[in-house]
């Protein structure tokens, strides 16, 4: 089993209790296993297998739960999460996949309106009976109305860090098959979107059968759904599709361009083709009917007089207009990175200490990073107050005294207050290397109270940054109401970076966001908010998002030196 669906089935034990109203800390307990194991660079899998103590080594992991990740890595699923389901209805545990409705507003909405399925919740809010409950109100019970209408889209899609694991091991398992040349995931997840639905894999083969049974061989499959010569489709134990397509080598690059799509870029590439008085389709480019390219993706664009295409870049947007005039962007690296500037540590919500975060980093090759943990108004995060943040920044400067080569600059994320006021005065900001800003309370307030106060937050000498811009959570809560013209313009005019935030469930700023951005002159900074050292790995899909909005190692301020990042800012400390 992958690590993400070892994850998954202590975040639904967590749901189911938390919605039975149990023990805060035994959810939590479940929680962070959730989270140690999602984030663990390793597969779980082969842990258990090769040395199963070595599980009680991370944090939060005891004896109880190392046993049951054995379980679930040996059965493929855990007793506790059955005894669960019996117990909580099935209406209730399909209204926790509603974006918007957790454990408590699922526990609340049964309690108070009766409510015992997605029908039930669907009348309610079509009858404005939601918004009269205390905590959700009207934008809520809109949103909800919003999540529902496209819940038959959203239930069965996949982070795509979620996504990742599995892609890599069925390419990993499937080159192992006699005679295969060549193998890629297509479809968007080749493209990098921050969701999968599904995954679309093309080999080249000698022998297509021998790929097939391998497909059907892989120990994440829980059925066949269709069998061919040259194609299979099967579901993974997580929900994935698998459609595995064997293709002749000669027309590889034209079916890798085909099934990556997007289909908007697609149409527009056979529109110019057939200016051309082309072809295209998936097994090659013709003329009439000679075929005049299709082995390889760079022939598939040359053939119509383009430069290849990076896949990030590939929705129909202006790609297309950009390559016809030799202007396609140099895409950002996960390698230009030169540091990350949005963690935490155990001196508030997160989980390694100050010292392990900046090993990890330096292991990473970085040479700065900035530790940010939360300011007092976060409190369920131990959130800093003027008198701890400034013990916590001497604690950083001591950590940083034992890591050679590493800068570590004192930094802190300070909420932006309800009422726009920040959350520490400017007499402790500006003892501060480095300040990101950002809300965490308030996220219903109307478009020009959370737009004032972002504004505000931006004008103020010692932020440097505002963190997760829009808020949202992917599939969980929509963007807040923010006038993001009114931000960019702001930011531009005060030398105020925004944040590309590398979490797989924020992805914020999205990629549309990103580069209307980059248009208004706005700097960029991407940060993982990682929590504990495993999440460092997050930037790598910070820098996919920053590739599909189409950014450089120009735009974005921590792909630059110390010195030329500190350059940029618009208060040194």
């Amino acid at each position: 089993m992958e690590n993400p669906e070892v994850a998954q089935i202590f975040d639904e034990v967590a749901d189911l209790l938390e919605l039975e109203g149990q023990n805060p800390f035994r959810i939590r307990a479940y929680r962070n296993a959730a989270r140690v194991v999602r984030d663990l660079p390793e597969p779980v899998a082969s842990i258990v297998r090769d040395s199963p103590e070595k599980l009680t080594e991370f944090a939060g992991i005891g004896d109880d739960l190392a046993g049951k990740i054995a379980t679930i890595v040996q059965t493929g699923d855990l007793p506790l999460r059955q005894e669960l389901c019996k117990e909580v209805p099935a209406g209730l545990r399909e209204m926790m996949s509603v974006p918007g409705c957790g454990p408590k507003r699922v526990q609340l909405l049964y309690k108070q309106l009766a409510i015992e399925s997605v029908a039930d919740l669907l009348k309610a809010a079509e009858r404005h009976a939601i918004r009269e409950l205390k905590g959700f109100g009207a934008k809520t019970e809109e949103n909800i109305l919003k999540a529902l209408a496209q819940l038959p889209q959203t239930s069965r899609r996949f982070y795509l860090a979620d996504a990742k694991p599995y892609a890599d091991a069925l390419v990993s398992h499937l080159k192992q098959a006699p005679g295969v040349a060549q193998i890629a995931v297509a479809g968007s997840f080749r493209r990098r979107k921050e969701t999968v639905g599904d995954l679309d894999v093309l080999a080249t083969c000698r022998h297509a059968k021998g790929v097939m049974d391998r497909l059907n061989g892989f120990e994440g499959v829980a059925e066949t759904l269709a069998r061919g010569t040259t194609k299979s489709a099967v579901r993974l134990r997580c929900g994935l599709q698998v459609d595995l397509r064997v293709v002749p080598e000669k027309s590889y690059g034209a079916a890798l361009q085909y099934f990556t799509g997007s289909k908007q870029h697609s149409i527009l590439l056979r529109r110019l083709a057939q200016e051309q008085g082309l072809k295209i389709n998936e097994y090659g480019v013709f003329r009439g009917n000679r075929r005049i390219a299709g082995q390889t993706e760079e022939e598939v664009y040359a053939a119509v007089g383009l430069p290849w295409i990076p896949p990030e870049l590939r929705e129909g947007r202006n790609e297309i207009d950009l390559a016809r005039a030799g202007r396609l962007p140099t895409l950002l690296e996960l390698d230009d990175i030169r540091g990350d500037l949005h963690m935490h540590t155990t001196a508030t919500d997160g989980r390694s200490s100050i010292v392990d975060m900046i090993r990890a980093a330096k292991e990473r090759g970085y040479k700065y990073i900035a530790i940010t943990d939360h300011s007092k108004r976060v409190t369920m995060a131990k959130g800093l107050d003027a008198r701890r943040l400034r013990k916590h920044w001497r604690d950083i400067e001591d950590a940083a005294a034992e890591v050679k080569g590493m800068t570590v600059l004192k930094g802190v994320e300070m909420d932006i207050l309800e009422d726009g006021r920040l959350d520490l005065p400017n007499d402790v900001l500006k003892e501060a290397d480095w300040v990101l800003a950002s809300i965490h309370y308030g996220q219903n307030q109307s478009q020009k109270q959370i737009t004032r106060r972002i504004v505000n937050a931006i004008r103020c000498p010692y932020v440097h940054a505002i963190a997760h811009p829009t808020g949202r959570l992917i599939g969980k809560r929509p963007a807040y109401q923010i006038d993001l013209e009114e931000v960019f313009k702001a930011a531009a005019d005060f030398g105020c970076l925004l944040e590309l935030n590398g979490q797989p469930s924020r992805l914020d700023l999205d990629e549309v966001a990103l580069a209307t951005a980059k248009e208004a002159g706005v700097g960029i900074v991407l940060g993982t908010d990682a929590h504990s050292t495993e999440e460092l790995r997050f930037m790598e899909f910070g820098v996919y998002q920053a590739r599909r909005a189409g950014l450089e190692a120009k735009d974005v301020a921590n792909a630059r030196s110390l010195a030329q990042f500190r350059g940029t800012l618009k208060h040194s400390a």
